[in-house]
């Protein structure tokens, strides 16, 4: 097939494939959260089945072990997320006061800000909102536990004999095959276990330091944290921003900036000196790619697609580096210093 039919062809089925997901996003959110706790979870399973657990019990386990952080989340983030939405209104009004104040005071130095875009534009009531509605949008997901218990129960019971059927299916094939799809896994269970630990890390320090410095719902500001710090770069600024908007209209400009200063802290040791150093830089996305799946994924999917973008776009990142003829495209999403790595891989390979 000519490279030009090609590029159609693929793009052609790109673009039936997003739709379809688009249109399906209410089946797939809850399986993608159950399949993204699964792979949380898989080593908690393993480890039991290790100890010589049979494999239903170490199933059950593992399910309660879920079930009871699940539900402690659900007790304490549902009521301040409530409480936090009731008086978002009022936040935001005394949040707008001091806008204009702000605006008033640079019009009085001679700049002009009385256009009534401008106005609108510098508006950071709307990034409170933002968090009240992405929290939202993830607790309306939650609803469906149902549906999300069920699909994880049943994926935690194939774990076990999925290595064996993957064994069987690649049988009589290229010899490389299963060594490359288990460093796939690999990379991908070490990915997510090491980002998830750093994230509950950074959430925990957040919450507290927020807590110490006396800002109203810092379980809730935690979780967010918790939850926007699988986005990289740009994440952890959209965590600060409503917890330290808070900040300042509850407490005044010095506990936000003691506020900002502890998001600033717990991100630049975890993000950028330990995280990092536990990952390799082979995992890294380019700032580009993270905005990009940031949009994408929350476009096809919603507030919990933006959640889980950056884990989704390093899916495909791994799968990628798995294969030779697909090796390139890896190197161009990922960070400038991953290229060098991946290239004395592909080397070695």
């Amino acid at each position: 097939m000519p490279s030009g039919s090609r590029f159609l062809f693929t793009a052609a089925a790109f673009v039936v494939v997003v739709a379809g997901m688009r249109a399906a996003a209410d089946l797939l959110v809850p399986f993608l959260l159950a399949v993204f706790i699964s792979i949380i979870c898989a080593p908690l399973l393993f480890w039991l089945k290790r100890k010589g657990i049979p494999n239903t019990l170490a199933v059950c386990s593992t399910l309660v072990v879920i079930l009871f952080a699940g539900l402690i989340l659900i007790t304490f983030v549902g009521t301040s997320l409530q409480g936090f939405t009731d008086a978002l209104p009022a936040y935001q009004d005394r949040l707008a006061e001091k806008t204009a104040g702000i605006l008033g005071w640079l019009e009085g130095l001679g700049f002009d800000v009385s256009t009534k875009v401008l106005r609108d534009t510098v508006n950071p009531g709307k990034a409170m909102g933002f968090a009240a509605n992405t929290l939202k949008g993830l607790s309306g997901v939650l609803t469906n536990v149902f549906m999300i218990i069920l699909t994880l129960v049943f994926i935690l019971f194939e774990a076990s004999t999925l290595p064996r059927k993957i064994a069987a299916v690649l049988a009589g094939t290229e010899e490389d095959s299963l060594s490359r799809l288990g460093g796939f896994m690999e990379s991908l269970n070490r990915y997510l276990a090491i980002k998830t630990f750093f994230s509950l890390l950074t959430g925990l320090v957040v919450g507290i330091w927020l807590a110490v410095l006396g800002v109203d719902y810092p379980i809730l500001w935690g979780l967010l944290a918790f939850l926007l710090n699988y986005v990289p770069n740009i994440g952890s600024i959209i965590a600060a921003i409503p917890a330290c908007l808070l900040a300042l209209l509850q407490l005044g400009l010095g506990s936000a900036l003691l506020a900002a200063l502890g998001y600033l802290a717990a991100n630049v040791a975890f993000g950028s000196f330990l995280e990092p150093r536990l990952l390799g830089r082979r995992l890294g996305l380019s700032t580009l790619v993270v905005w990009l799946s940031l949009v994408f994924w929350g476009w096809v999917l919603g507030p919990v697609g933006m959640l889980l973008s950056v884990p989704l776009t390093m899916i495909v990142k791994i799968a990628l580096e798995s294969k030779e003829d697909t090796r390139r495209i890896a190197i161009l999403m990922g960070s400038g210093q991953a290229a060098a790595p991946l290239a004395g891989a592909g080397d070695e390979g």
